[in-house]
């Protein structure tokens, strides 16, 4: 994909070394597709080739009120990719392994600016993916999983109880319930709470800071590098077993039915049936 391709983000490059995605959307508050996650790929690599390139920061644009309202994976829509774009797509990568792994091995700093809302992909994105995490204090973030009848992605089931311990972790997925900024930062998942319109002066003045003159961009590189190293393998197998345990839901009478409800405006009703596959995949373990 080419940066004049871009159709779902903003790519921005500064001469002091600050590199800004933002995530522009409205229409759909800033949800992300599979196109959205190769552009952000394209920008990585972009970065890495460009040593005057320091650090990135995301954001979601303002016009959307949100970060990211998560996932959009509409079959319509898939349908209107350019086949020149869909062909360097993995459809079947619903925990996004090739991103999450091309961010894990990114070596520059990576900064979030949550402005809004952000669900789903919209927060495990930039839990598994950015080094430092700032909201406003309007932000709040929900993981809804269960609420669709699916598992997380992102890594989401080894990062959230590595952050929070299992109890916690597992209440936040289990009920799947709304998180305010500021709940998320006595949690310790993210950084900095700050006023709607301190957020990006404050990321960018963070953001400075990483950078030379005033930091040394190679010394942070080596750290980033030797922070992520022991944990890379477990990143990626988790991320399969997300994948394979997506797959498997996507099949099952409760995903259709969330599906269902949803369109329906109601509260989904579980069965919890079962078959053969789900046990198959509940045994591996």
């Amino acid at each position: 994909m080419n940066i004049e391709d871009f159709t779902d983000i903003i790519y921005e490059k500064e001469e002091n070394g600050i590199c800004t995605i933002t995530i522009n959307r409205p229409e759909r508050r800033n949800a992300l597709t599979h196109v959205t996650f190769l552009e952000i790929q394209t920008v990585l690599a972009d970065m890495e080739a460009d040593k005057n390139a320091r650090v990135l920061i995301i954001t979601g644009s303002e016009e959307g009120k949100a970060f990211s309202s998560g996932g959009y994976f509409n079959m319509k829509f898939v349908t209107s990719i350019p086949e020149e774009i869909k062909k360097e797509l993995d459809l079947a990568d619903i925990a996004q392994k090739r991103l999450c792994m091309k961010f894990w091995d990114f070596s520059k700093p990576v900064i979030a600016a949550i402005n809004g809302l952000a669900i789903g992909a919209g927060i495990t994105m930039p839990l598994s993916c950015a080094d430092l995490i700032y909201m406003s204090e309007d932000a709040w973030f929900g993981m809804y999983f269960i609420k669709r009848g699916i598992v997380p992605e992102y890594a989401m089931s080894f990062v959230l109880p590595f952050f929070l311990g299992f109890q916690r972790a597992k209440e936040i997925l289990y009920f799947g319930e709304n998180i305010s900024a500021q709940e998320a930062f006595n949690l310790g998942l993210i950084n900095k709470v700050l006023p709607p319109d301190e957020l990006m002066p404050y990321a960018r003045e963070i953001a400075l800071k990483l950078i030379p003159p005033k930091a040394p961009s190679i010394a942070i590189s080596l750290m980033k590098k030797m922070l992520h190293k022991y944990f890379k393998n477990i990143i990626a197998d988790t991320l399969d077993l997300e994948n394979e345990g997506n797959h498997i839901a996507f099949k099952t009478h409760d995903f259709r039915e969330s599906t269902k409800s949803l369109q329906q405006k109601r509260d989904p009703i579980f069965t919890g049936k079962t078959n053969k596959t789900i046990k198959d995949f509940l045994n591996k373990f």
